[in-house]
């Protein structure tokens, strides 16, 4: 299995239950990854093929930020405390389209980020944590590293970061005053 192939769309990190049913920590912006029947990929931490597994349903549970899943063939607690820390994955041809302005996550993961005024290279993105606004986690480039930062979170807003260019791999930035140097 490549990266290239296949897309992470949840974690599964518990039973739900006795019936089998399982909490998934999902990695998609898409609900409909998890409350749409069909067939989902499998991915356990020992191997590396996924094996097709039947999603029967699904519901989001409010304020934990997980989906449970009953998936099929799995029928108790047992059942699905084997499954805990598999994988869930979907190929990647199964993206869904996105309208303007709308990116996914991996896409953005080691884009290049610079000043929009100056040029100069501020990091690399590293990560995107999901919070009201997603946040760039960006590894800051020798120039502004420091001692105590290594770092900066970078909200992907907007008005923050105007230029999103895939093709060319680049992020461009207008921070306002200090943001930069909030974490110090």
């Amino acid at each position: 299995m490549t990266n290239d192939e296949w897309l992470e769309i949840g974690k599964i990190v518990a039973p739900q239950g006795l019936s089998g049913e399982v909490r998934v920590y999902p990695e998609s912006d898409f609900p409909e990854r998890f409350e749409v029947p069909g067939k989902r990929w499998l991915l356990r931490p020992d191997q590396k093929e996924p094996q097709p597994i039947e999603l029967l349903s699904g519901r989001y549970i409010n304020g934990k930020n997980l989906y449970v899943l009953q998936l099929a063939g799995v029928e108790n607690r047992n059942q699905a405390e084997e499954l805990r820390g598999c994988k869930l994955i979907v190929p990647a041809s199964d993206r869904p389209q996105l309208g303007e302005d709308e990116y996914h996550v991996l896409d953005l993961i080691d884009l290049q980020v610079f000043m929009q005024t100056s040029g100069e290279l501020v990091g690399t993105v590293v990560d995107i944590i999901p919070a009201g606004n997603d946040l760039l986690e960006v590894k800051l480039d020798e120039s502004f590293a420091n001692d105590k930062k290594q770092t900066v979170l970078i909200p992907f807003v907007k008005a923050i970061a105007p230029v999103v260019d895939l093709q060319a791999g680049r992020i461009e930035i207008t921070p306002p005053p200090g943001l930069l140097d909030i974490n110090s």
